[in-house]
């Protein structure tokens, strides 16, 4: 039996929905809000976040819904 290793992204998405479900942040923040909750970390998952083709304007709510994080 094989384990399957989560996507790093899927680590962020979670914490991502965890921050809007505790109102911390709203579906329609735009991304660049997470770097203020991040701190040191924020410089790796904006490059993550870009090579996605996401951008620091698009709303939190982008990151929520994708439902698979493929690197291909």
């Amino acid at each position: 039996m094989t384990k399957q290793v989560a996507h790093p992204m899927v680590k962020l998405q979670r914490q991502v929905q965890s921050l809007v479900e505790s109102k911390l942040l709203k579906p329609t923040d735009s991304i660049w809000k997470i770097a203020l909750l991040y701190g040191d970390e924020w410089s790796y998952w904006k490059n993550e976040l870009l090579e996605f083709g996401f951008s620091m304007q698009d709303p939190v709510q982008e990151i929520i819904v994708v439902d698979e994080w493929d690197d291909e």
